[in-house]
């Protein structure tokens, strides 16, 4: 907020004096709150520190011992710098017992060898520390409208730590109680070196209050929680060069301008209001799971920077082996459950049995729902030969946490509610295990395609592979495939046209009992609820409509795949 002594030196009416610094060079960046104008030795008892002393000299001490005391009682004071002018009782310049004073004790004497009026130079510095003040002051304004609106718009953490990184220029970090870093932003600088061994680099940043600037570090920090419940620090790098001020004479330390406490103090105060209104709907470590899965998924971040945002974290995916894992409902909807509100708090439900069964398996895995059904999982291992045994752990870790949960209301009825059929059944599916985070994608993608193909299987399986899948399972992977479809319309096309200009009639469904009872016409028309007469004419005029025999081997299991085809393109 205030000039220093440097800056002030350059101003013109100061220039004008022909300044010359004869001591006490290494103070010259040192503010000044002030100036004031003495012409008494005992002048130090009326400052406060901060102040820019001018004098002509003409009331200072004629003793060699008195100019030193005049010189220890400023510097004691905390006083910024000493301005003499010539003329009048020093012609050449300052006693030498005068500088070699001031010069030990650092404190900036500057003569000026020409006659200059003082009300100039009060006036000029003055006005520049009305001109600081008054931008420091808009600039506080800008905090709090700025805060006011993310407040208002329920913006996310990330965009509040950015607001704070942006205004103040400086690195900005949040962190848990157990100094894990919830996110950041590295103000332009390296985020590497930033979170490099953050843990034990933030133990070691210790001030003394709930909003303090810890000097030792460089670290402005404030707690943030609300309503007596604390849940993580905010901390802000000041300078963000790391190069630290030391405290002048007089000051107890050096510290960031006021606007910057203002700031950290607002940010950190967002960011409590916004976990009070998401509390009902999200853990905020949660929310950073889901955005760290999701960017793996679509691509919305780079590889390396979810890495080093997981490994801050506390979770690291750096030199594992990485399995992808789905889990979703076999029914979209539950029993007796109906509406969004209720679909969401199931998986909300689902999404904490499954981020409580890899903390009782003793796993390392980002967690999170990642879809409005899936609740996906991306483990970290330490090689390879882990893999099955871990999927193993996690698997029968879920069964027992929905259990003790009481989530599958089916298991009174004799049903398991993390495996086997019923309205409540969860799916397990593990994509193919990578070795690099760059792969991982291929591997949850992977996962969730098994997930969804395994919806058409009835069995007993903990944990569903690719294997697994079958026929079914593999035309819903390829179910976007262009080829497919085409293969589809070929087969299929022309009994679907002529479904759609006979409604009443819908021969497919005709063609599916055929195929599904093994090309059995009697068991066919019986699971159609047609006479066979009836049902025969159907399977005629289907043969003419697709022009094939439908007593041949070849053409039914062509005829068949098109159906499982068909109904995977379909299926949501």
């Amino acid at each position: 907020m205030f000039p220093t002594v440097r800056e002030v030196l350059a101003l013109d009416p100061v220039r004008h004096g022909a300044p010359r610094v004869v001591a006490g060079d290494d103070g010259l960046d040192r503010p000044v709150r002030w100036v004031h104008v003495a012409e008494v030795p005992d002048i130090a008892t009326l400052l406060g520190g901060g102040e820019l002393v001018l004098t002509t000299g003409i009331g200072l001490p004629a003793d060699d011992a008195g100019l030193r005391a005049f010189i220890g009682d400023l510097a004691d004071v905390g006083v910024s710098g000493l301005v003499v002018e010539l003329g009048r009782r020093y012609v050449s310049g300052v006693p030498r017992v005068m500088a070699a004073a001031a010069d030990r004790r650092g404190l900036p004497l500057v003569e000026l060898r020409r006659a200059t009026p003082f009300v100039r130079i009060t006036e000029a510095v003055h006005a520049l520390i009305v001109d600081a003040q008054l931008t420091e002051l808009r600039a506080t304004e800008e905090i709090h409208q700025r805060f006011n609106d993310l407040s208002v718009e329920g913006a996310d953490t990330a965009e509040v730590i950015r607001q704070a990184a942006e205004l103040s220029g400086c690195p900005v970090v949040l962190e848990n109680l157990s100094r894990q870093v919830l996110g950041y932003d590295p103000a332009g600088e390296s985020a590497e070196l930033l979170l490099d061994g953050w843990e034990q680099h933030s133990r070691r940043i210790r001030p003394a209050g709930r909003t303090a600037y810890d000097l030792d570090s460089g670290w402005l920090v404030t707690t943030v929680g609300a309503r007596g419940q604390d849940w993580g620090r905010l901390l802000l790098r000041w300078p963000a060069s790391g190069d630290v001020p030391s405290a002048q004479a007089g000051e107890p330390t050096a510290g960031p301008p006021t606007r910057l406490t203002i700031l950290i103090e607002r940010a950190a105060s967002t960011l409590a209001l916004g976990r009070l209104i998401r509390r009902d709907a999200e853990g905020l470590e949660r929310q950073i799971h889901r955005t760290l899965l999701t960017a793996l998924l679509d691509h919305s971040r780079p590889v390396d920077e979810v890495g080093l945002r997981a490994k801050a974290l506390g979770v690291v995916l750096d030199r594992r082996h990485l399995v992808g894992v789905m889990v979703r409902h076999r029914a979209d909807d539950a029993a007796g459950e109906v509406g969004p509100e209720a679909a969401q708090a199931r998986l909300r439900d689902l999404a904490e049995a499954v981020g409580q069964a890899v903390r009782e398996a003793k796993l390392t895995a980002l967690t999170s729902a990642v879809d409005d059904h899936s609740v996906g999982a991306l483990l970290a291992l330490p090689d390879p030969a882990a893999e099955d045994r871990a999927l193993s752990a996690f698997a029968s870790a879920l069964h027992r946490v929905r259990l003790e949960a009481g989530t599958g209301r089916a298991s009174t009825a004799g049903v398991d509610p993390a495996r086997g059929a019923g309205p409540a059944a969860v799916i397990v599916a593990a994509g193919s295990g990578v070795g690099s985070l760059r792969e991982a994608r291929r591997s949850l993608v992977e996962a969730r395609q098994i997930a969804e193909a395994a919806r058409r299987d009835r069995r007993d399986l903990p944990i569903f592979r690719l294997p697994h899948v079958g026929l079914a399972g593999l035309l819903h992977l390829l179910r976007d495939e262009p080829r497919l479809q085409t293969f589809v319309e070929r087969e299929l096309g022309a009994l679907l046209e002529y479904d759609a200009r006979h409604p009443r009639e819908q021969l497919l469904d005709t063609l599916r009992a055929y195929l599904e009872q093994g090309r059995n016409k009697s068991a066919a028309a019986a699971a159609a609820h047609l006479s066979r007469p009836a049902f025969y004419e159907r399977l005629a005029r289907i043969a003419r409509i697709l022009d094939v025999d439908l007593d041949s081997v070849e053409a039914a299991l062509s005829l068949h795949v098109a159906l499982l085809a068909l109904e995977a393109v379909r299926a949501p």
